[in-house]
């Protein structure tokens, strides 16, 4: 993509998530795929957000294959279907510390950077 300032390079994955139309970004094909596959609720919703925050936070690439961008989000949906409380721990932490880029701390962000 070309503007009068810059030129911004996208990625595959960019170009493929920039596509989508509302509804339709991968992490809300995750969520449904999930839910058809039986993951509860609750767990699918926080799945979906850990996967989009993964992209829309620019995660590192190990992060962002942790969270579904490199199989589609399969083995996420085996994770929660086999240790149902270990992905909610995992996704959880991961959304509470941006990736591991830091923590809230009495009410303020501390930096890992």
């Amino acid at each position: 993509m070309k503007t009068d300032f810059f030129v911004i390079h996208q990625t595959p994955l960019d170009e493929r998530v920039l596509g989508c139309t509302f509804g339709n970004y991968p992490w809300d094909e995750w969520e449904r795929r999930a839910l058809a596959a039986g993951v509860p609720k609750d767990l699918a919703g926080l799945g979906r957000l850990t996967m989009r925050e993964a992209y829309q936070h620019g995660w590192p690439e190990k992060l962002k294959s942790l969270c579904g961008w490199n199989d589609d989000g399969r083995r996420m949906i085996k994770l929660a279907l086999r240790s149902p409380q270990t992905a909610e721990t995992r996704w959880q932490r991961l959304l509470d510390t941006d990736g591991g880029r830091g923590e809230w701390k009495d009410g303020q962000w501390i930096s890992r950077r």
